[in-house]
C-alpha cells in the first residue's frame, strides 16, 4: 500500500498549528518551572552539596531535568492529541478518510516528538544561563533524545486512545511518571543512597534513561550505557505491538 504523504502532511501540520496557537503556554511554563529548579536545587542547595563525580551539583542535575520534561511532554502532547479528536468526534473523520493507521499514528507520534524536542531545547538553552553545560558526546544525546520523545510520545498516543476522560488520560504523567523521574537519580547520584534503596532503585526504568543521558553529557553513569539503549529499544518495540493491535480492534475508539 502505497504511504499518503498529503494525509499525513495535513496531520502533522494541524498538530503543529495547535503548538503555535499556544505557543506561549507550551513553552512559558516548562521554562518557568525549569529556571525554579535552578535557583532553588542549583543555586541554593548546590552550595551546600559537593561535587558529584567531579561535576558541579548545578551541572549535573541538567540530565535529569531535561529528561523529566521529555517524559511529560511527550505524553501529554500526543495523548491530547488523540484523545482530543476523540473528544469532540472528528476521530471519524480521520477514520473514514482513506487513510492508513500507519499514517496516522506517525502523524500525531511525530508531531508530539517534534513538540517535544522544541521545547527540550529550549531547556537544554535555558540551562546554560544557570549553569555551566557541556556536552562530551553530542551525537550519542541527539540519539537518546529522539529515541525518547518518539517511544514516550507513541506512549502518549497509548493512554490517549485508552482513555476514556480528562482525568484518566492525567494519571500517569502526574502520578506515575513524575515520581519515577525523581526517585530516578535526576536529582543525586544513586552512590549518594543507602544500599537498600538502591536496590529499589534499580526497578525504577526512568532511572536507566537518567544515566544514559547523563553518559552523554558527562561521560558518567551507575549503568552500563546499552543498558539504557535496550530498554528503551524494548519499551518502544512493546509500544508499536499494543498500540497496532488496539487500533486494528478500534479499542475505544469506533464503539
Amino acid at each position: 500500500m502505497r504511504f499518503n504523504y498529503l494525509a499525513f502532511k495535513a496531520i502533522y501540520l494541524h498538530e503543529m498549528d495547535r503548538f503555535r496557537r499556544t505557543l506561549m503556554q507550551s513553552l512559558l511554563s516548562p521554562v518557568l518551572s525549569t529556571s525554579l529548579y535552578f535557583i532553588v536545587f542549583g543555586s541554593v542547595i548546590g552550595n551546600y552539596v559537593e561535587n558529584i563525580d567531579g561535576i558541579s551539583y548545578g551541572s549535573y542535575i541538567v540530565p535529569g531535568l531535561l529528561m523529566l520534561t521529555l517524559l511529560t511532554q511527550s505524553i501529554s502532547n500526543t495523548s491530547f492529541g488523540i484523545f482530543f479528536p476523540k473528544f469532540n468526534g472528528t476521530i471519524y473523520e480521520i477514520l473514514a478518510a482513506p487513510i492508513s493507521t500507519l499514517e496516522v499514528v506517525l502523524a500525531f507520534v511525530g508531531a508530539g516528538a517534534t513538540k517535544t524536542l522544541i521545547v527540550g531545547i529550549i531547556i537544554f538553552i535555558t540551562s546554560t544561563f544557570f549553569v555551566e553545560v557541556n556536552v562530551k558526546y553530542p551525537l550519542l544525546m541527539i540519539f537518546l533524545l529522539l529515541l525518547v520523545a518518539f517511544t514516550f510520545a507513541l506512549f502518549g498516543f497509548l493512554i490517549g486512545l485508552m482513555s476514556s476522560n480528562f482525568e484518566q488520560m492525567s494519571i500517569i504523567p502526574t502520578l506515575v511518571i513524575t515520581p519515577m523521574v525523581f526517585l530516578g537519580g535526576s536529582l543525586y547520584s544513586l552512590d549518594m543512597l543507602p544500599h537498600f534503596w538502591q536496590t529499589i532503585t534499580y526497578f525504577n526504568p526512568v532511572v536507566y534513561l537518567i544515566n544514559g543521558l547523563r553518559f552523554a553529557f558527562y561521560g558518567v553513569s551507575d549503568f552500563n550505557i546499552w543498558i539504557s539503549i535496550v530498554s528503551m529499544v524494548a519499551f518502544l518495540i512493546i509500544c508499536i505491538t499494543v498500540v497496532s493491535v488496539l487500533l486494528k480492534k478500534g479499542y475505544n475508539i469506533k464503539s
